[in-house]
C-alpha cells in the first residue's frame, strides 16, 4: 500500500518593492491517497494514520518567487529520523516499509530569503501489532493451619501495539470470564513496559490444566489482523536450567577450535537455547547446533563474553556466560632507568639502576617475564631485586633494579616474556648495560629544518635528528593539542625522527612538535623540538564569478579582490576579454585590480578574466558582461495550472516574473517557443508592458494535446536584442482530482486509485500502443474514450488465468467529507460519480460500482451495477451519492464465462455536489442522455472477499 500526502503551500501576492519577490506564505495540507485513518485532533491538526511497513509519501508542493527552498525534519520519534535540507521543487519525502520509530510530526519548511518561511506540519501515527509474548510464573506458599500447599499460576502476556490492543483470554476455546469462573482473576499489572495482561489461576485445580490462548486485537484498524499466542499448562511446567561445559574464563591459544557447550539440565516445555556475544555480535564463522557454539581457528578478535540463555517463557530464562581469552603478545618494550632518587640521567657506579620490561598482552596477568645476564637466569639477591608490578611503571611491567651498581654488573641483560605452556611464541629483548654503552638521549633540528615551506598539493619532510644509546623512537603530534595529525592519530611514531606529510592542504600549516618516546631508551626527561610547516597557495580571490548586467552605454568597473594567499605578496595581474589579453601586465600592488569599461555596447559585451598570481599559483576573478536581459522565472503558482478542453485537448496558463528587469535596458516583450519530442509547434512574440518587479505575468497556451508533455522557452526581448532563456517542461498530469478534473488514467501514478488488496486480480492501465498485438479480438476497447492512440485506460483482462466469478477492484482515494448540511438543509453533500465504460464482448460478466464507507467498520454499499454485452462504444454513467462519511468509490469487475469478456474504465470523476444534468436522477434510477445500467441492489456487503452479486441485468438506453 502507498499512502500520499501532498502539503499545498498558497502565497500572498503582495508586491515585494525592489525586489521582485514573493514570500512563501499560509500552507495548507490537502490529502490525496489512500490512508487508513485522517482526521483532525482537538486542535485541528492533521493525523496521518498508516500501517507499519507501507510506504508514506510526504509531498511539500510550493509557492513562491524566487522558488523556495524544502527542508524536511521530524520530532516526537526517534532522534535520529532527520532530513536532508533540499532544494528540489516539489520535494517527494518517501520511506519505504515505515517503522514505528519513524511515526511523529513531520514538518515541511519553505523559504526563498522573503520574510517569512512557510511553516505546516502533519503528524504521521504508525500503527502495528506484534505478536504477544506468553511468559508462566509459579508460585508455591505454605497454608497456614494446614498441611498442604497451595500452588498459583500466573499466566503473563504482554504485546507491543499501536493503538492499545485488546486482550481475550481463553481455556481451549472458550473464552474465560472472571465474573463466571471464581478460580480466576484477570488485571492489569503495574510498571510493566508494553501493554500486559495477567491471567492469574488460584490454586491450581485439574481442569486448569489446559492450553491458554491469549489473543490481542487492535480491531482492524489499518486491515490490521489478530495475533495470538497459545501455551499448554501441564503439572510438568517448570522454568528452565542450564549447565555449562567450560568454566567462567576460558583461555585458548589462537589458531585453536573452541566449543561451547550448554546443557539443558531442567525445563517443561523443552527450552529453546540461544548463544550471544557481548561486545558485538558472534563472529561469522561461529557454528551453532543445539546448545553448541562452535569457533573455528580463533583469533584475538574473537574474545569476548559469551552469552548462553535458554527460555522455554515458564519463569525467569536460565542464563550462563563465559569469558573467551584469546592469548596474543606484541610489541615487547624497555626502559632504562638511572637513579631517579639523585636525578641522574646517565649510568654511575654506585648508584642505582633499573631495567623494566613490558609487553601488550591478553590476559595479562598470565604472562611470564625471565630476565637473564650474560644468557644465564638471573637469581635474586641483595643487589638483583625483582618487581613484578613496579609501581612507577604501567600495569604489567616487570623490572630488575640493579642496588648500588658494581663492575661485575655491566653486562647484557635479556628480558623473555611468554606464556608459559602456551604455543604462542615467546618474546625476547637484549639490553646492553654499561658504562659506555648507554648515553643520554639528543634531539635536533637541522639547520634550516626550522621552517618547511611547501606547495600544497606536494608532499613534506619533517626532520628531527636524534640520538643517544640506545636512540630511542621520536613521537610527533600537533604543538596544538586540540588539533590531531593529519592522519587522524594524536601521536604519530617515527624510528629516525623522519615524518613525511602526503598531499599537503593549506590546513596543516602550523607547528609540529617532536619528542623523545620514554620506552627503547633511557626513563629520562623528554627531549623536544618544533618544527614549522608552511604551506602555500594561489590566491583565495573574490569574487570567483559574477554575472553583471547593465544598460547599454553606461560604464562598468569590474573589481577583484585578493582574500587570502600564501605567500600574500601579488606578483603578478592581468585582464583578458574572451581570452585576449586587455593590459599586458598590471602594475604589483596590494590594492584590488580593477577595470572600467567607459561605455557598455554589443562590442564589449563578453567574459572578462582577471588572473591573479603571487608566484605560487594563478587564481582568476571570472565576469560575464552583458547588455542581455536577465531570464525569466517561471512561476509554480499550482501543482496543476491545467484546464481541460474539448477533443482531448488541455490548457496550461504559464506564469512568470521577471528577474531584475531594471537591470538593462526596457524589455518591450517575450519570444515563446513551444516543443513537443524536439519539434517545434509553437513560436511568436508577445508584446508587454514594461514588467515591473515581483509583478506576475500571464500568457495560456492552448490546443495541448493530452497526455503529451511540452518543453516551453521564453526569452525577454529589449530593443538591442534578445536575453538569456528559462525553460521548463510541461506535463499533463492527474496528481488532483477537482470539480473541473477528468481522471483519465493519463498518469502513471493512475490520480491515486489503488489496487484492492483483497481481490483475485488486479485492473491493467494501458492504451492502444501497448496493447498486445495477440489480444483476445471481439472484446474490449481500441483505444481510450477519446479515440485517441496514446490515451490510457483501465480494463480488466478476462483471458487464462483468470476464471468465473474472478474480482478486481480498483479503489479511489480516500474523500474526506466534512461538511455536516448540504444544499437546502439536507442532512448529507451529495456526491457525483461520472465515468466512462466500455464492455463489449459475448462473454461480459459485471461491473458494479461500490461506495466503501470508512468508520469503525468498513462497509461497501452497491450504488451501480451492470452486466452483458453493452456494445462497442464507450458509454458514460453519472451516479449521485449522499455519503455520511469518508468513503471511497470501488469500481469491481467481474469475470464472465469466458475470454471475450474484457471490460473497461475511463475519464473517472468524483466532485461534491449534484451530477450536471437538468434533471438529477438517483442512484436507483436511469440518468437522461446517456447509456445506463440501473442499480438492481442496495445490499451492504462487509465481507470483500465474497460479495453476492446482483444477477444481471442489460443496459437500457434512455
Amino acid at each position: 500500500m502507498e499512502l500520499l500526502w501532498i502539503l499545498l503551500f498558497s502565497v500572498i501576492h503582495p508586491y515585494a518593492r525592489g525586489q521582485g519577490v514573493y514570500a512563501p506564505a499560509n500552507a495548507q495540507i490537502v490529502h490525496s491517497g489512500q490512508a487508513c485513518v485522517v482526521k483532525e485532533d482537538n486542535i485541528s491538526e492533521r493525523i496521518y494514520t498508516i500501517r507499519e511497513g507501507d510506504t508514506l509519501v510526504l509531498q511539500c508542493l510550493v509557492k513562491g518567487h524566487p522558488r523556495p527552498q524544502v527542508r524536511w525534519t521530524k520530532t516526537a520519534g526517534s532522534a535520529s529520523d532527520k532530513f536532508q535540507e533540499t532544494s528540489i521543487f516539489n520535494e517527494t519525502l518517501r520511506i519505504e516499509r515505515i517503522q514505528r520509530v519513524q511515526g511523529g510530526r513531520y514538518y515541511c519548511k519553505a523559504e526563498n530569503g522573503v520574510g517569512v518561511a512557510a511553516i505546516k506540519s502533519i503528524r504521521v501515527d504508525v500503527q502495528y501489532l506484534d505478536k504477544p509474548v506468553l511468559t508462566v510464573h509459579q508460585t508455591i506458599s505454605d497454608v497456614r493451619g494446614s498441611y498442604y500447599q497451595e500452588k498459583t499460576v500466573f499466566l503473563r502476556c504482554t504485546v507491543n501495539s499501536n493503538p492499545p490492543a485488546r486482550f481475550i483470554w481463553k481455556r481451549g476455546n472458550t473464552p474465560i470470564e472472571q465474573s463466571k469462573d471464581n478460580g480466576v482473576d484477570i488485571y492489569e499489572p503495574l510498571y510493566t513496559q508494553g501493554e500486559t495482561k495477567v491471567l492469574k489461576l488460584k490454586n491450581l485445580r485439574p481442569q486448569d490444566f489446559a492450553n491458554y490462548t491469549c489473543q490481542v486485537s487492535v480491531r482492524n484498524v489499518c486491515d490490521i489482523p489478530d495475533s495470538s499466542v497459545t501455551f499448554q499448562l501441564t503439572n510438568a511446567t517448570s522454568p528452565p536450567a542450564l549447565r555449562l561445559s567450560v568454566n567462567e574464563t576460558l583461555v585458548v591459544d589462537p589458531g585453536r577450535d573452541v566449543t561451547l557447550s550448554c546443557e539443558v539440565t531442567a525445563g517443561n516445555p523443552t527450552p529453546a537455547v540461544s548463544w550471544s556475544r557481548y561486545p558485538g555480535p558472534l563472529p561469522q564463522r561461529a557454528q551453532i547446533r543445539g546448545g553448541t557454539l562452535t569457533l573455528r581457528a580463533v583469533t584475538s578478535a574473537d574474545s569476548g563474553y559469551y552469552n548462553c540463555t535458554a527460555v522455554n517463557n515458564v519463569g525467569n530464562p536460565a542464563k550462563r556466560n563465559v569469558n573467551l581469552i584469546v592469548r596474543v603478545m606484541r610489541n615487547l618494550t624497555f626502559q632504562i632507568t638511572p637513579d631517579s632518587n639523585k636525578d641522574s640521567e646517565s649510568i654511575q657506579m654506585g648508584r642505582d639502576l633499573k631495567i623494566s620490561c613490558h609487553v601488550d598482552a591478553q590476559p595479562q596477568d598470565k604472562v611470564n617475564y625471565t630476565w637473564y645476564k650474560n644468557g644465564v637466569p638471573v637469581v635474586p639477591s641483595d643487589s638483583l631485586v625483582f618487581l613484578r608490578s613496579d609501581p612507577d611503571m604501567v600495569p604489567g611491567t616487570s623490572s630488575l633494579e640493579i642496588i648500588d651498581m658494581k663492575f661485575r654488573d655491566q653486562a647484557t641483560y635479556s628480558c623473555v616474556a611468554g606464556f608459559p605452556g602456551s604455543s604462542v611464541p615467546e618474546l625476547r629483548v637484549d639490553v646492553n648495560i654499561t658504562q659506555s654503552s648507554v648515553t643520554p638521549p639528543t634531539l635536533t633540528v637541522p639547520t634550516g629544518g626550522g621552517v618547511v615551506t611547501v606547495l600544497e598539493g606536494a608532499w613534506a619532510d619533517l626532520v628531527c635528528l636524534v640520538d643517544g644509546k640506545p636512540r630511542p623512537p621520536v613521537l610527533w603530534s600537533r604543538a596544538d593539542k586540540d588539533l590531531p595529525m593529519p592522519s587522524g592519530e594524536w601521536l604519530v611514531e617515527t624510528r629516525d625522527g623522519r615524518l613525511r606529510l602526503t598531499n599537503v592542504t593549506r590546513d596543516m600549516t602550523g607547528t609540529y612538535r617532536c619528542q623523545t618516546a620514554p620506552y627503547n631508551g633511557l626513563n629520562i626527561k623528554r627531549r623536544e623540538a618544533q618544527v614549522q610547516l608552511n604551506v602555500q597557495f594561489a590566491p583565495i580571490v573574490d569574487p570567483p564569478f559574477s554575472d553583471v548586467r547593465s544598460p547599454t552605454n553606461q560604464p562598468v568597473t569590474l573589481r577583484c579582490a585578493v582574500l587570502k594567499a600564501n605567500p600574500p605578496r601579488i606578483t603578478r595581474a592581468s585582464w583578458l576579454m574572451n581570452g585576449r589579453p586587455l593590459r599586458p601586465e598590471a602594475l604589483n600592488t596590494q590594492d584590488a585590480p580593477t577595470l572600467r569599461i567607459e561605455r557598455l555596447g554589443a562590442a564589449s559585451n563578453g567574459t572578462y578574466e582577471c588572473r591573479i598570481s603571487n608566484g605560487v599559483g594563478i587564481s582568476s576573478c571570472i565576469f560575464n558582461v552583458s547588455t542581455r536581459a536577465y531570464n525569466p522565472e517561471f512561476y509554480y503558482d499550482t501543482p496543476n495550472p491545467i484546464s481541460i478542453l474539448k477533443d482531448n485537448n488541455y490548457s496550461y496558463i504559464l506564469q512568470w516574473t521577471q528577474k531584475e528587469p531594471k537591470a538593462v535596458d526596457r524589455i518591450i516583450g517575450y519570444w515563446i517557443n513551444v516543443r513537443q519530442n524536439k519539434r517545434v509547434v509553437f513560436s511568436r512574440q508577445i508584446d508587454v508592458n514594461e514588467p515591473e518587479p515581483g509583478v506576475l505575468m500571464y500568457y495560456t497556451l492552448t490546443d495541448l494535446r493530452i497526455p503529451l508533455s511540452y518543453e516551453v522557452r521564453l526569452t525577454a526581448i529589449t530593443m538591442f536584442g534578445v536575453g538569456d532563456p528559462a525553460t521548463r517542461a510541461i506535463h499533463y498530469s492527474e496528481r488532483e482530482l477537482t470539480d473541473y478534473h477528468v481522471c483519465g488514467f493519463e498518469d502513471d501514478r493512475i490520480c491515486g486509485f489503488t489496487q484492492d488488496r483483497s481481490d483475485v486480480f488486479d485492473w491493467t492501465r494501458q492504451n492502444h500502443l501497448t496493447q498486445n498485438p495477440k489480444r483476445t479480438a471481439n472484446t474490449g476497447p481500441d483505444t481510450d474514450r477519446s479515440g485517441t492512440k496514446e490515451g490510457y485506460y483501465m480494463y480488466i483482462e478476462a483471458s487464462r488465468p483468470r476464471a468465473k466469478g474472478d474480482v478486481a477492484r480498483l479503489l479511489s482515494p480516500l474523500y474526506n467529507v466534512t461538511t455536516s448540511r448540504g444544499p437546502s438543509g439536507s442532512s448529507r453533500v451529495p456526491y457525483c460519480i461520472s465515468f466512462y465504460y466500455h464492455m463489449k464482448g459475448m462473454h461480459i460478466g459485471s461491473l458494479n460500482v461500490l461506495l466503501r464507507m470508512k468508520g469503525i467498520a468498513t462497509v461497501d454499499k452497491q450504488v451501480w451495477s451492470c452486466s452483458g454485452n453493452q456494445g462497442p462504444e464507450w458509454r458514460q454513467a453519472n451516479v449521485l451519492v449522499t455519503p455520511t462519511g469518508p468513503f471511497q468509490v470501488v469500481f469491481e469487475g467481474v469475470r464472465g464465462n469466458s475470454y471475450e469478456g474484457d471490460i473497461a474504465i475511463d475519464d473517472v470523476s468524483i466532485t461534491a455536489g449534484k451530477c450536471k444534468q437538468d434533471s438529477p436522477v438517483p442512484n436507483t434510477g436511469r440518468i437522461p442522455s446517456v447509456l445506463l445500467c440501473p442499480v438492481r441492489s442496495s445490499r451492504d456487503h462487509r465481507d470483500h472477499n465474497h460479495h453476492h452479486h446482483p444477477r444481471s441485468y442489460p443496459c437500457r438506453e434512455r
